[in-house]
């Protein structure tokens, strides 16, 4: 048989590569900053773009989108064209993908610092930065599709089954979460509210989670171990239950982030199933990945690489066991808003990717450098400083998770909270913050050697630009079963994108085409102009990371914050503010007259002006720029007709009369503030931020 000759690239995956690199140290730089801002709030020393409310979507997008995405289109580009026996479709577009991914990451690092935040968990880019990202993304998902079907190799292999998943889910997820409609080049509300908009964000941030680092980190698994052993895939037929069923199931569990809040039963019902259900595929893979190395352990005890592949696949059982845990109500009750979701987090991110990452960069860079690694001791050294890093990250977590649980739910003998401040928590887990804070420390220590191993490699070498290979042309002869699909790509893929599309469509249809699913309450009105600037700034700082606006129906936070909370109360929320993590206290019932924790204006004025003047032990940071920007109004008249297109029912023509309703309502406040002594004026932002807050949970009471 002829055997016909062609030629891989190398290039894109070195620019991937370093990209990688610039990324990791960024990511995990901002990350370890945050990490120290909670142990010291005043380090950001008043400056907004330093504070901990904006830095941190930074973290996760740098982390999420930069590091580990350009780690996975890195192993991507040079694993897909071996696999497929044919180069890349096409270089343009590959170096197309290249400069767009980096100019979107760069546009993330400008505009989230600023506060430009659509404040939705792994989607906070707003509007532009998102139809960028799916113009991106399609030619990616053009050059990947398009690379299988001139390929020389009669079938598919498991790792190129998991990049086919990866770009359609990750295009659905992308495209149906970040459906906005924009007030300005850099603000927009999302089509959805309240309950709807908390449900098809948490579709989309589970899954993110699934289709962006798990599915294509599982696809560089299949390559990358047999690759480093040098052995065979342990099992052909558990890759295939394990693809079919993970994206199957998969797409059902975003409900599971929703428990015990305003979502109906029957959702969180099928979050909590399918979550369970999924820890059989995920576990099979980790048992593919794990099994493969059978008979190489000796390799494993001397290979630095190898070592890091284990405790990533080892890190991977580790969360996708925690997550179907953390699903479970019991369990949630427990968990939930506490640090023990962080640590779960970062044990998937810190082991799973980040080991994974850093394994599959010390077998590949001496590769294309055409050399040997520079130093096993500094990778062996890496190793030990990134597994212990992310132990002292995680471990302290925990313990403080069942401590913020325990205290909160805590009642004295006589039926009274036996902890009601929320401060006396936050004083008990400070210690744990630190030991974070130590381990992040270790895990960025890491990267660095990681970073002076290889580019000194890569000075000992010359970079390999193109490998040449050949093999027969291809000649389709006919198959049954799994491997007819295989030797179909666009099959395939059309296939793959049907079966993450039913859990989707089974969860959204009755959520929003069954009117019951979201009842009103006639009480609730819209926000005042003032509340609706007041909330943007809420959202623009950042505070819906520390305070969650979701009162769960437990004694404990019923006595704590007020009634619990109901779906009907958020309808004309555009985007939700449930919150995933409380580091202070609920926010729900902040501004109710009646209840136990009303503050008055001025106690807000100088709590955002100095927060430890008014919680001696708080680590929440000051905002002096609240207090001194004054109200940019012009948007404002913009926002009310925005939102009338939403079906927020302002009467008609009130966006002419928005602005003068606004000043009224500031006027007012400012003016009590000033009798009691505080020099404010009447148009700056902290009046409309204290608006908003006042407004919180008041539509249902009578006193509102």
């Amino acid at each position: 048989m002829e055997l016909q000759k062609f030629t891989y690239d190398n290039r894109l995956s070195k620019m991937f590569l370093q990209a990688t690199f610039f990324w990791g140290i960024v990511g995990t730089l901002v990350g370890l900053t945050i990490a120290f801002e909670l142990i010291f709030p005043h380090m950001s020393a008043g400056i907004s773009w330093l504070s901990f409310g904006r830095l941190r979507p930074l973290h996760t997008n740098a982390v999420v989108f930069a590091f580990v995405g350009n780690g996975m289109f890195t192993g991507m580009y040079y694993s897909t064209p071996r696999l497929l026996k044919t180069p890349m479709y096409s270089e343009l577009l590959g170096r197309i993908h290249f400069w767009g991914w980096q100019l979107i990451i760069l546009a993330a690092a400008i505009t989230l610092p600023l506060g430009y935040t659509v404040s939705k968990e792994y989607a906070e880019l707003e509007w532009p930065i998102d139809i960028a990202i799916a113009i991106v993304w399609v030619i990616f998902g053009i050059n990947l599709i398009m690379t299988m079907v001139k390929r020389r190799t009669q079938h598919i292999y498991v790792a190129i089954w998991f990049y086919i998943a990866t770009f359609v889910t990750v295009a659905v997820l992308h495209i149906v979460n970040s459906i906005n409609i924009p007030v300005s080049f850099l603000k927009s509300y999302p089509v959805y509210a309240g309950v709807q908009d908390a449900l098809v964000q948490w579709w989309y941030g589970h899954n993110a989670v699934a289709f962006f680092l798990t599915t294509p980190y599982l696809g560089l698994m299949y390559y990358f171990i047999p690759k480093a052993a040098n052995r065979p895939v342990y099992s052909y037929k558990l890759s295939i239950i394990h693809f079919w069923a993970l994206i199957f199931l998969y797409i059902w569990a975003g409900p599971h982030h929703l428990l015990y809040s305003a979502l109906p039963d029957w959702a969180q019902a099928l979050g909590t199933a399918f979550s369970v259900m999924l820890i059989a595929p995920s576990w099979g893979g980790m048992i593919n990945g794990l099994l493969t190395l059978r008979g190489a352990w000796d390799k494993v005890r001397e290979s630095p690489v190898l070592k890091m592949f284990v405790v990533a696949v080892t890190a991977y059982g580790m969360s996708t066991f925690e997550g179907p845990l953390l699903s479970l109500k019991s369990v949630n009750a427990i968990s939930h808003f506490t640090d023990w979701t962080i640590a779960h987090v970062h044990i998937g991110a810190l082991g799973w990717n980040g080991m994974l990452t850093f394994g599959m960069i010390y077998w590949l860079v001496p590769r294309l450098f055409n050399t040997q690694l520079y130093s096993k001791k500094m990778a062996n050294a890496h190793f030990w400083l990134a597994t212990s890093g992310m132990l002292f990250f995680a471990v302290p977590l925990y313990f403080a998770a069942f401590t913020q649980s325990l205290m909160w739910k805590e009642f004295t003998a006589d039926g009274f909270l036996k902890y009601p401040n929320f401060i006396e928590t936050v004083v008990q887990i400070l210690p744990m913050y630190y030991l974070r804070a130590t381990g992040g420390t270790l895990y960025v220590t890491g990267i660095i050697l990681l970073i002076i191993n290889v580019l000194k490699t890569m000075k000992m070498g010359t970079f390999v630009k193109t490998e040449d290979d050949q093999a027969p042309a291809l000649k389709l002869h006919k198959d049954t079963g799994h491997r007819f699909i295989e030797s179909k790509p666009v099959l395939f893929t059309t296939i793959a994108l049907v079966v993450i599309l039913i859990g989707g469509i089974v969860e959204f249809v009755p959520m929003f085409m069954v009117k019951s699913n979201v009842p009103t309450i006639a009480a609730v009105q819209p926000y005042t102009p003032l509340e609706l600037e007041g909330r943007d700034i809420y959202v623009r700082e950042g505070c819906y990371l520390c305070h969650s606006q979701m009162v769960r129906p437990f004694r404990s936070e019923v006595e704590r914050y007020g009634d619990y909370s109901k779906a009907g109360e958020a309808v004309y929320d555009h985007p939700f503010q449930f919150g995933s993590k409380r580091t202070g206290p609920d926010l729900a019932r902040e501004g109710v007259k009646s209840g136990k924790n009303y503050k008055p204006d001025s106690w807000h004025y100088n709590h955002f002006f100095n927060p430890q003047k008014m919680v001696a032990q708080s680590i929440m940071p000051p905002y002096p720029w609240i207090i001194n920007n004054s109200l940019n109004t012009s948007l404002t008249a913009k926002k009310i007709r925005v939102m009338q297109t939403l079906g927020v029912p302002y009467p008609e023509g009130y966006a002419e009369k928005a602005v003068d309703d606004l000043k009224k309502q500031a006027a007012t406040i400012a003016q009590g503030l000033r009798d009691g002594g505080i020099d404010v004026s009447d148009d700056k932002e902290v009046i409309a931020l204290i608006a908003y807050i006042q407004r919180l949970g008041t539509d249902i009471y009578k006193d509102k």
